[in-house]
């Protein structure tokens, strides 16, 4: 199975997921006659002769533009997004009749435009090891993004070490170590509550003896006590400098699609105390609400390296702008 039906299978399974929306907003039977959907017609000549039927219409005015903005703005895509969608949208369409399959692919072309500036796979760099910072809230599907990454990586020839420096959470460190064990990548471990960034400076030194490719270090996400753990993320950059001045070369923050908008607070938070240079966005198989990425795109244009729409190591692939609109608004494949 291709990963963009994977992603058009399993994101959106509410509901309220936008393909459907914008079959009903075409339909809308609360609309007065001036704008109601015309009825639906024989095929013409042709209609036939190319195999398509004629679709119910309805006149793209101020109703049906406010009732698109607030569609958009449910699946979280933000208002300031939802509304410059929308005025895109209507602009060389408004007064005139749109059927849902016209309005799905204007949506669509819309929403990959945001996101085609954003879409960049991770970058790899000649410097050895690359060393990748990952952060993020607990439970936004961090170590398990570190994990699909090291076993990818390692799976294309790339030689990889793991450091599980979340150290006060024994599961997320039993989860990496499945995961090395796995994918065949030594991951370091200490003490429950030890210094992350003595693990993370130990594994560096192993990185560089071993001569390996990348340096993934996982890190805590609490944020209960965000000055602890800004402290705590400096003083992983700080110590790892002195081996390698110019690290981490990646700082890349995992987002949980499933929390909405609360994704945009936590960029906020994380652009503030960890130098972030790239996005992840996993769990986007449990939500209707995956305009979030679209609003993140529009909000902050930081990189989007892949997303993750399940557990398996083959459901975290590079970010495709085109398929994600595409699915996002119901398009088929």
């Amino acid at each position: 199975m291709s990963f963009f039906k994977k992603l058009k299978d399993r994101m959106f399974r509410s509901s309220d997921k936008i393909g459907e929306g914008l079959e009903a907003l075409v339909a809308d039977p609360s609309t007065t006659p001036e704008t109601a959907p015309e009825p639906e017609a024989k095929p013409g000549l042709l209609s036939r002769l190319i195999g398509r039927s004629d679709e119910p219409r309805r006149l793209l005015d101020d109703a049906m533009l406010e009732s698109l903005e607030e569609l958009l703005i449910t699946a979280d895509m933000g208002v300031d997004t939802s509304t410059r969608v929308t005025a895109n949208i209507a602009e060389g369409r408004f007064g005139k009749r749109i059927s849902t399959s016209e309005l799905r692919d204007a949506l669509a072309t819309e929403i990959a435009r945001i996101m085609a500036p954003v879409a960049r796979p991770l970058p790899l760099y000649p410097q050895k090891p690359q060393v990748v910072l990952v952060v993020g809230v607990n439970g936004s599907g961090k170590t398990t993004t570190i994990g699909k990454l090291a076993s990818q990586f390692k799976a294309a020839g790339k030689s990889v070490v793991i450091a599980a420096g979340d150290t006060f959470r024994a599961a997320a460190v039993e989860q990496l170590q499945v995961w090395g064990t796995r994918a065949g990548v030594p991951v370091l471990t200490a003490p429950e509550g030890s210094d992350p960034a003595s693990l993370a400076f130990d594994a560096l030194t192993k990185a560089q003896a071993d001569g390996a490719d990348l340096l993934l270090i996982d890190t805590a996400g609490r944020l209960q006590n965000r000055q602890d753990l800004m402290e705590e993320l400096s003083k992983i950059v700080r110590v790892i400098r002195k081996k390698d001045p110019t690290a981490p070369h990646n700082t890349i923050l995992v987002l949980d699609a499933t929390t909405g908008q609360n994704a945009i607070n936590q960029v906020e938070i994380f652009r503030k105390i960890a130098n972030v240079t790239g996005l992840v966005m996993t769990k986007l198989d449990g939500t209707a609400k995956g305009g979030v990425l679209v609003a993140l795109a529009d909000k902050f244009g930081l990189p989007i390296h892949a997303i993750g729409i399940g557990e398996q190591i083959d459901d975290l692939a590079p970010f495709d702008p085109d398929e994600f609109a595409r699915a996002l608004v119901g398009q088929a494949d």
